[in-house]
């Protein structure tokens, strides 16, 4: 057992750390206000001013949610936003994000001393109470070390004291928690929605009451769904909650201002999935499968899409084409919701679910990309792993699909699965060209097909949790055959890095031998080893030489099965006899049917077969349809400031960030048509990054009756702080655009402290015909009017560098007009 240590709640004078923390010490201030953000790959990433943002600075209990990927990664995480809506809805609680920089930016906390903070409050990680990290994937383990590293919280468990914030993990990579177990305090196994909230109330006890850390460890690991290194009894038995109606759900999400990943609004059908693919850890890890009722899911799209702007909705679940009362809400949605222009997309869909119908209703409003996984190529082989689709199945996927007008299509396979033969691999070409030529049948053209393959890992708490991975060669031979035979114009081959799945494999079932792999890697430097461009396998085999541990035994370990497994100290639910049984029967190539639509296959879960699906259509009322009687268009002409911290987003994102604006302010906007309608807006020249503009422009077509000062204020009302409208007017429809006429600016230019001071002296004489007047104010400031040519265009940045060499990242830029 660790020593007792009083738990203290963090202040403000911090202990000295430099014999575990190799980075300087810094105060709580939000990096947006220490540093100049243009000068890093996109700022909007470290703005803390976003749309719907909570802050709650003197919460008794304060929690981190730490996101080992940077930013556009994880607010793309619905679980993100599930939690820091419930704990930010505690009265004594507050959630803050945080997430890994960019390397650009994580360079210049480690030179300038700065402690990686979050978003809401500039607070450090190591002034949190908790630190709850989500471990999505495993090849993310490094960047939660060099998280706690930059945050200023000892790495090891161990050294961890009162002073110190508990580090919690969460997500799918908890169910075998001994490579992170050295470094994390406690394992929340399962859903989070309930457990949460008990973790947070005993660690409000617990300094209440003037506990130890000892004392809160092990109060935790009472915690249903929590398992302590060193204090829980084994086995942990995963948790989940019942009834997705009754489950909090956020309804104002965080609008970001970078484009992130999966930029919409995000609505879980259902958790779990019961068609027991034997190659999947999602359809044991979050059985039951429970649906979310059609009216509770048009509630929660009604109310986000007015507080956030988006004009897209995706229905997500393991497989949204098995939501038992998909067409109807579907329809319901698009009659809700389609005369405001917001489209509807399902990410996940069965191919035996794709038909007309369900195609027509994705495109009501815009058509959305569509990925079909058949995973494997032969029916033998999809037998093995319980993959049920047939060739039937595929060909009129394909039928509906083209039929529909979709040019666009992937295609998901793995290769290296159990019981694989040459003649497997061999067959994906030949589905990929009955693609092709289905596609020519209906649309007359070859349509652009994405073909991804992956190398198969074995995961723990599967049927195929005993078997070992591929040898690397053998995969990259199959790799380098399926990319010659697809070598096509029409085919966009995609092949997962074979390096990057021995990895996954070794970490995913390896035991805690594996941790001090991850410390040795991430000394040598490895960080967002997730993205290819900074994935380097060198940094794993120095690190694998310097241990004596090598991970690709742990990838190709194949298990008995009476053998303890590294991941035995969590029970998941699903019995191992069940899973053996599950084996043994892909060995024969023997299906087992789905539980819910047949009957029960006795997993262990407890549930009976249909028991949290959702209930008839007739339950809920769908959205009446009614006709819009509309008057003709007119043009609005709006000016408007961009100004402090919003001064550093891209011109693309201040679009988004005014047009998302308009929608909640509920403004009549006129789209365009076609498939992919957008707004009728069009915005003046654009600001650089890092420039302020006073006198900036945009037209925009609105249905009347449109009240000029009524829809100004509400406007004002919710676009984000630091843009604001400060006129707008009605023009003719023959009033000529905004970039047809602008051609000349004028800006007040600050030079830095220190520097000399302004002088009029020689400069380039291609810079002359741009520069109508250079007027200096006083030592520091400067007046520019600069003006377009039809064939050359003002480049502000060469304009500054030429008369005052020195950046424009380090000068004070504000367009005046």
């Amino acid at each position: 057992m660790p020593p007792p240590c009083q738990i203290r709640p963090p202040s403000d004078i911090v202990k000295d750390r430099s014999l575990q923390i190799p980075y300087p010490l810094s105060t709580s201030v939000s990096i947006a206000m220490r540093v100049n953000l243009s000068r890093f790959r996109k700022p909007g990433r470290y703005i803390d001013r976003e749309v719907n943002v909570v802050r709650k600075p003197e919460a008794e209990v304060r929690f981190a949610f730490a996101f080992p990927d940077i930013y556009d990664i994880g607010m793309s995480h619905l679980g993100l936003k599930i939690i820091y809506d419930i704990v930010n809805a505690l009265p004594y609680a507050a959630a803050e994000r945080v997430f890994a920089p960019w390397p650009d930016m994580r360079d210049h906390l480690r030179e300038s001393g700065h402690r990686l903070s979050s978003l809401e409050t500039g607070r450090p990680l190591k002034d949190f109470h908790v630190v709850g990290f989500s471990l999505q994937y495993e090849l993310s383990y490094p960047t939660v070390l060099e998280m706690l590293a930059l945050g200023g919280v000892p790495l090891h468990a161990c050294d961890r004291g009162g002073d110190d914030p508990v580090v919690l993990a969460g997500g799918p990579c908890t169910v075998n928690p001994a490579p992170m177990s050295p470094y994390v305090d406690a394992f929340l196994v399962g859903d989070g929605e309930e457990a949460v909230v008990e973790i947070l109330a005993t660690c409000r006890e617990c300094l209440a009451g003037g506990g130890g850390r000892e004392d809160l460890l092990r109060a935790l690991s009472g915690i249903e769904g929590v398992y302590v290194p060193g204090y829980s009894s084994s086995p942990v038995r995963r948790r989940f909650i019942t009834d997705l109606d009754d489950a909090p759900f956020p309804i104002s999400p965080i609008v970001p201002y970078v484009q992130i990943v999966h930029d919409r609004i995000n609505i879980e059908l259902s958790r779990g999935c019961t068609r027991g693919c034997r190659f999947c850890q999602a359809g044991v890890i979050y059985r039951p499968l429970r649906e979310r009722s059609p009216a509770r899911v048009l509630k929660i799209a009604e109310r986000s899409i007015a507080s956030t702007g988006y004009d897209e909705v995706s229905f997500t679940s393991l497989s949204a084409g098995d939501y038992t009362q998909l067409l109807p809400l579907m329809k319901s949605f698009n009659r809700a919701f389609g005369d405001r222009k917001v489209s509807l997309s399902l990410p996940s869909l069965r191919v035996a679910a794709v038909d007309g119908c369900v195609l027509r209703e994705i495109k009501t409003v815009k058509k959305t990309g569509f990925t079909i996984a058949p995973e494997a190529a032969t029916d033998r082989l999809r037998r093995v792993i319980n993959k049920e689709l047939d060739a039937g199945d595929y060909e009129r996927a394909l039928h509906a699909l083209f039929s529909e007008g979709w040019l666009n299509l992937k295609l998901y396979f793995m290769i290296g699965l159990p019981t694989e033969r040459d003649e497997d691999v061999e067959a994906i070409p030949a589905m990929v060209m009955d693609a092709l030529k289905t596609a020519k049948k209906y649309t007359g053209r070859f349509v652009n097909i994405t073909v991804s393959i992956s190398p198969f890992v074995p995961k723990p708490h599967t049927p195929f949790q005993w078997t070992g991975q591929e040898p690397s060669a053998v995969l990259a031979g199959k790799i380098e055959f399926l990319k010659r035979s697809l070598k096509k114009k029409s085919i966009n081959f995609k092949a997962h890095d074979i390096r990057m799945s021995l990895l996954e494999a070794a970490l995913a079932r390896g035991g805690s031998e594996c941790a001090a792999v991850l410390a040795e890697v991430h000394a040598q430097g490895a960080y967002l080893d997730g993205w290819s461009d900074f994935f380097d396998f060198s940094l794993w085999e120095r690190a694998m030489e310097k241990t004596g541990i090598d991970l690709g035994e742990f990838s190709g370990r194949t298990y008995r099965p009476g053998d303890p497994l590294p991941w035995d100290c969590v029970d998941s639910g699903v019995k191992k006899e069940y899973l053996l049984k599950e084996y043994d029967r892909s060995l024969e190539a023997e299906w087992t049917t789905d539980c819910n639509r047949d009957r029960c296959h006795a997993c262990g879960i407890g549930c009976r077969s249909g028991e949290f699906l959702a209930g008839s259509a007739t339950a809920y009322r769908p959205f009446p349809s009614e006709p819009l009687h509309r008057f003709n268009p007119v043009r609005v002409r709006v000016e408007y400031t961009k100004k402090g911290i919003l001064r550093h987003l891209s011109h693309r994102e201040l679009v988004n960030a005014f047009i998302r604006g308009l929608r909640r302010a509920d403004v009549p906007l006129v789209y365009s048509a076609g498939f992919s309608p957008s707004p009728r807006v069009s915005f003046g020249p654009p600001l650089n990054v890092g420039v302020e503009g006073e006198a900036e422009y945009l037209d925009m077509e609105v249905y009347p009756p449109f009240d000029i000062k009524d829809y100004l204020h509400r406007i004002n009302g919710v676009l984000p702080e630091g843009i604001e409208i400060r006129a707008m007017e009605f023009i003719h429809r023959k009033v000529p655009s905004l970039s047809s006429f602008i051609t000349l600016y004028e800006y007040e230019v600050r030079l830095p402290e220190g520097g000399q001071p302004v002088q009029v002296g020689d400069y380039d004489e291609k810079l002359r015909d741009f520069v109508r007047v250079f007027d200096i104010i006083d030592d520091r400031t400067v007046r520019l009017r600069l003006r377009d040519f039809p064939d050359r265009k003002v480049k502000l940045s060469a304009i500054i560098d030429g008369l005052f060499g020195i950046p424009m990242d380090d000068v004070e830029i504000v367009r005046k007009g």
